[in-house]
């Protein structure tokens, strides 16, 4: 007599590649911010540079390894509040904004509370939103900002007095991108496992050629450029089409 088939019984754990690349992510924003506290501002912002490559890792090789999960989905999202919200505002703050009383702590908050409302936003919006574009500026790119100018004063000794002001409207100015809604593009659909023309190669070549020559002022332009992007390419957007609709 046939014994009746065992049910399957489903395993439950989580894909170690893309999760063991945001825990990364998530350590150089600790240890962003650890450094920070200790006075080593320079080192407080290339922790949060590498903690961007991390997390630009981890949703590449999880797409590539088809280990996508919602786990990783939702440890991703604390692992950027940690490493570009928190800690982008906390460096900052120490570095600036510390001796500004109320002004310094409110900006920093600005930055801190845009980073988590444009994750809260883009969760609910996962499967639904346009791959292409993000709504808002991406909190990576937010603090991608703030670090390079951090990283350009420090490298070009200039006196915390003097940038203090134009760092409190740049930290206030990421925190209130970050929840617009403004249209920047998302890289997404680069495909990089397809073949490109010579040329391309060539160009990301002396691209990274050029960033590694003055990392932190090239570094700190991208970042800048592409924040400004989302404003002008939604008004020149805008404005075609109010052209379009009075002809």
């Amino acid at each position: 007599m046939n014994k009746p088939d065992k049910p399957s019984i489903r395993r439950r754990g989580i894909y170690l590649l893309p999760n063991l690349l945001t825990t990364g992510a998530l350590f150089s924003g600790y240890y962003s911010i650890t450094s920070a506290i200790g006075g080593r501002y320079e080192t407080a912002v290339i922790a949060i540079f590498i903690a961007m490559i991390l997390d630009g890792l981890d949703g590449r090789v999880a797409r590539l390894t088809n280990t996508q999960s919602e786990f990783g989905v939702q440890y991703d999202s604390l692992s950027d509040m940690t490493s570009f919200a928190v800690a982008p505002a906390l460096v900052m703050y120490l570095w600036a904004f510390s001796g500004l009383g109320k002004l310094g702590l409110f900006a920093a908050f600005v930055h801190m509370a845009g980073g988590a409302l444009r994750l809260a936003r883009f969760n609910t919006q996962v499967g639904t939103a346009d791959r292409r574009y993000f709504q808002g500026l991406a909190s990576p790119a937010a603090a991608a900002v703030l670090a390079g100018f951090i990283w350009v004063s420090l490298e070009h000794q200039y006196s915390v007095e003097v940038v203090k002001f134009p760092a409190i409207v740049l930290t206030i100015c990421t925190g209130l991108l970050m929840v617009s809604n403004f249209r920047y593009y998302s890289f997404k659909e680069i495909d990089l496992r397809g073949k490109v023309p010579f040329i391309v190669a060539i160009s990301v070549m002396l691209a990274i050629a050029f960033v590694m020559a003055q990392p932190e002022t090239m570094l700190f332009l991208l970042a800048l450029g592409y924040a400004v992007s989302g404003p002008v390419v939604t008004l020149i957007v805008r404005k075609r089409r109010l052209q379009e609709r009075k002809l």
